[in-house]
C-alpha cells in the first residue's frame, strides 16, 4: 500500500511518470509523391541520343545542382555566391566513369531560353563554368539530332580541356617556390597549408595542400631547401 501511495505522490510531482494509457498517435503522413516528369519528353529524347553517342565512355548525370559541381572559395566572404548556385542546375553532366570527375556540362535549350530572365540565368551559368574551367555545351531542342555533330563538339571540348590541363601541369612543375614562402593554390587562389601524410608508405611526409580539401585536391611539394 505504501508503495502505491509513494508512486501516486511522485506522479503529482513528476507528471512524466504517469502511465500513458492513450493509444499511440498515427504516424505523420508526409506530402511527397514520385514525379512522373523527372525528365521532360524533350530531355528524355536528348538523353537517349547522348547515351547512344557517349554512353560507353562516360557516365551521364541529369539535372545536377551547380552547388554539387562547384564550390565557393573563401565561403565566409562569398556566402552570397553560394546562394546563386544553390538553386540552379545543369541539364546533363558527363563524368569520367572511373573517378566520376565532371568533364563536360550540357544544356538543352528550348524556347523558354529566349526569355530575357532566362538569358540572364544562362549567362551567369556560362560564367560559372568558364571560371571553374569546366566546358559547357549548348544544343537546341529538336525533333531529330545530328549525332555526328554532337559527337564532334563533345570531342572538341574534351581535347581542349586535356590540352589546357597538360599546360597547367607543366607550369606547376616548372614554377619555383621560395623556401620561405607559402605557395598559392592554383585553383582557389588562396594560401596553401602544410599537411602531413597520416598513413601509407609516405606516412610522415609533409606537403602543401589546399585549405578547401576535399573540394580542392591541389597539392604542392615542399622545396628541397626547406627539408634540408
Amino acid at each position: 500500500m505504501a508503495s502505491t501511495e509513494n508512486q501516486g505522490c511522485l506522479s503529482v510531482l513528476f507528471p512524466f511518470l504517469r502511465s500513458n494509457s492513450k493509444p499511440d498517435s498515427k504516424p505523420e503522413t508526409l506530402p511527397y509523391r514520385l514525379r512522373d516528369d523527372f525528365l521532360s519528353p524533350a530531355e528524355l529524347s536528348f538523353y537517349k541520343v547522348l547515351s547512344a553517342i557517349v554512353g560507353k565512355h562516360f557516365v551521364i548525370l541529369t539535372k545536377v545542382r551547380l552547388a554539387d559541381i562547384f564550390f565557393v572559395t573563401r565561403p565566409n566572404e562569398n556566402f552570397a555566391y553560394f546562394n546563386k548556385i544553390a538553386q540552379r542546375h545543369v541539364d546533363y553532366l558527363l563524368c569520367d566513369p572511373n573517378r566520376m570527375k565532371p568533364l563536360v556540362g550540357i544544356e538543352l535549350d528550348d524556347t523558354s531560353h529566349q526569355k530575357k530572365n532566362r538569358q540572364q540565368r544562362d549567362k551567369f551559368v556560362e560564367q560559372v563554368f568558364q571560371t571553374a574551367n569546366l566546358p559547357l555545351l549548348r544544343f537546341p531542342a529538336q525533333r531529330a539530332y545530328n549525332t555526328k555533330e554532337i559527337s564532334a563538339q563533345i570531342a572538341s571540348v574534351l581535347k581542349d580541356k586535356t590540352t589546357s590541363a597538360s599546360s597547367s601541369d607543366e607550369r606547376q612543375m616548372t614554377s619555383k617556390t621560395s623556401s620561405n614562402s607559402v605557395p598559392i593554390c592554383p585553383k582557389c587562389g588562396v594560401p596553401m597549408v602544410l599537411r602531413t601524410v597520416k598513413q601509407g608508405k609516405y606516412k610522415g611526409k609533409q606537403f602543401y595542400g589546399c585549405v578547401n580539401y576535399p573540394r580542392c585536391r591541389e597539392v604542392k611539394p615542399i622545396p628541397k631547401s626547406r627539408n634540408a
